[in-house]
């Protein structure tokens, strides 16, 4: 259960590359995750349906990617999420996840988001950089409709501007009130549409975000992550390196057990 046992980390490559590249990913984070004692859930996208430029690459396959996550949940013995864009797509990919994500800019989608609560699935909707994080709660009680038991919201930072996102770690608090709070670190720091054609990033900022957060308050971090993000497919300027993950985390779980209260 998200958070219920220390911080859990959602984490794993922007999108499927290929099935090496999930594999290496898959069996480092678990590692990691196992030394520090903290729950993982992994993620990758299937396709990224919403890129700056219509030549960027989206996928390696609809069917492919699925096929390759749902490895990843016998193989590595994790759960897995994975982002849903229409409703057509929600019952096959259910077979082959654990969570559903709705992305930011489809967070207000009625009928997406009914669709994801029918699923079964533990679903996470992605607070539009758009959104105000008290109207968050309608983006909940959709989803909570349709029958799902376990909602999410994640802040992933607010448009300030063109091409940068600011946080707000006042939504945290006030999103809590609803749901369990994710906070994307890697996405937090994109600069959409910013590098001519792709999105562009500050990726030095993504651990200091990640530890005030933890420190704010919140159920679970995200972090995209890849072993050479400069020759990633896909948001390469905000993913973090996979080799830096390890030390984030146990930075991030010593704060979190530094707010801990102390047992009486």
């Amino acid at each position: 259960m998200i958070g219920a046992n220390g911080l859990t980390v959602l984490a794993g490559p922007c999108v499927i590359e290929s099935r090496e590249l999930v594999y290496e990913v898959a069996g480092e984070l678990k590692e990691i995750c196992e030394r520090l004692g903290t729950e993982l859930v992994f993620k990758a996208s299937f396709d990224k349906a919403n890129r700056t430029a219509g030549d960027s690459f989206r996928s390696i396959g609809f069917e492919r990617s699925l096929a390759i996550l749902d490895e990843v949940r016998s193989v590595f013995g994790v759960q897995v999420m994975t982002d849903v864009h229409e409703t057509w797509q929600v019952a096959p990919v259910s077979e082959a996840v654990d969570v559903l994500q709705i992305p930011a800019f489809l967070c207000r989608q009625t009928d997406l988001l009914l669709a994801a609560g029918a699923s079964g699935r533990i679903v996470n909707v992605k607070k539009g950089q758009f959104m105000a994080p008290e109207d968050m709660r309608f983006a909940v009680e959709k989803v909570r409709s349709a029958g799902a038991q376990t909602v999410l919201l994640t802040e992933r930072g607010t448009s300030f501007g063109y091409h940068d996102l600011v946080v707000d770690f006042r939504a945290l608090q006030v999103m809590r009130a609803f749901a369990p709070v994710v906070f994307d670190a890697t996405h937090s720091v994109q600069s959409p549409g910013g590098a001519g054609g792709a999105s562009g990033g500050r990726r030095e900022y993504v651990a200091p975000l990640a530890r005030a957060a933890v420190a704010f308050g919140v159920d679970a971090l995200f972090l995209e992550t890849h072993p050479d993000p400069e020759r990633a497919l896909s948001d390469r300027a905000s993913m973090l390196p996979l080799a830096d993950v390890e030390g984030l985390l146990s930075d991030c779980l010593s704060i979190r057990a530094a707010l801990a209260p102390t047992p009486v």
